[in-house]
């Protein structure tokens, strides 16, 4: 589904992706693994169009969106459902209501309908009848499966995750990577999924790059990213695998 060529952006003086060649195989979960600053997260600004390569190419279902105006662009977002790394739910708002958000701002449809949408999309995540809960009545990882009902129900077809698993428990971590997994499986979704936790990363992909310093220094299938040789990868393996 997405298809990135040669890419590189630079801030100020700093340069920080340094030729980036990757693929997101369509209908599949790709976990993009790195330490912080590794320049993860701004390769996926890249495949939402937030950010412009100084050079290369961001093929979406074949389509290079960094040609794209803002109009094509915004076509182009409606494929993309995104969670944040704190979910950024709306306090002031029920559950129902930070769902309906998008289709409040994006469509015309009937109350009735919107509801109807929100009532599927919450069923998908596991929280059938929560509309009338506000977030602070929520666990983290209900707050996250709010946040990927959300992120659905515009229905597209390329969920982009945000460092998923950052300050939670091992048991909420756990439950979150089965959200993943079970969206993949029941809609198909296309996955993108930013980490530095390897035990999450290692348990929801399909396939693993690994970024470091602005460079994709591994690419394989999950099951493989054991094997690899790279030194830093090695290292950066030790740090995880050595605890279990």
């Amino acid at each position: 589904m997405i298809h990135i060529e040669g890419l590189y952006k630079r801030f100020g003086g700093y340069e920080v992706l340094k030729g980036v060649n990757l693929h997101v195989r369509r209908g599949k979960t790709r976990v993009i693994l790195g330490i912080s600053g590794s320049g993860k997260t701004v390769l996926m600004k890249h495949m939402i169009g937030l950010l412009k390569p100084d050079r290369g190419a961001v093929k979406v279902d074949g389509e290079d969106i960094c040609k794209l105006d803002d109009k094509g662009m915004l076509q182009v977002r409606r494929k993309f459902g995104m969670v944040f790394q704190q979910a950024a739910l709306f306090d002031s708002m029920t559950v129902g209501d930070n769902v309906a958000f998008p289709l409040r701002e994006h469509t015309k449809l009937s109350p009735e309908e919107v509801a109807r949408k929100v009532a599927e999309k919450l069923d998908v995540v596991g929280l059938n009848g929560a509309e009338a809960k506000f977030p602070s009545e929520l666990s983290g990882g209900m707050r996250k499966r709010v946040g990927l009902a959300r992120a659905l129900v515009l229905e597209p077809t390329c969920v982009l995750y945000d460092e998923p698993t950052t300050g939670l428990d091992p048991i909420t971590t756990e439950n979150v990577d089965q959200m993943i997994l079970e969206a993949s499986a029941k809609l198909k979704v296309t996955s993108v999924v930013i980490s530095h936790d390897i035990g999450s990363a290692m348990h929801v992909a399909d396939d693993i790059a690994v970024i470091h310093q602005g460079v994709i220094v591994e690419d394989c299938p999950a099951d493989a990213l054991r094997q690899s040789r790279h030194p830093f990868v090695q290292k950066f393996l030790a740090t995880w695998f050595g605890k279990q």
